[in-house]
């Protein structure tokens, strides 16, 4: 996973360049249905986190040339 301000951005690009992300945790722990008693509580930190992070492809399976593509593909992204 890694973090970015830019979230719907970056996760546009990297599949307008054929690399699949995800979005694991989209919801910070306090406001899932599990814990609705604290539903009503702020913790900025775990928000902001939630807000930003981005799952990239990882697998045993990848070759090093998929590898190098998703790392050279994120680290050309401009906002």
């Amino acid at each position: 996973m890694i973090r970015t301000a830019h979230r719907d951005a970056l996760q546009k690009y990297l599949a307008e360049n054929e690399i699949q992300t995800l979005i694991h945790y989209p919801i910070p722990p306090h406001k899932q249905q599990a814990y609705k008693e604290w539903n009503g509580l702020s913790f900025p930190i775990s928000e902001k986190i939630h807000e930003e992070i981005l799952s990239l492809p990882i697998s045993p399976v990848m070759t090093e040339e998929e590898v190098e593509k998703v790392i050279e593909t994120v680290n050309r992204f401009k906002i």
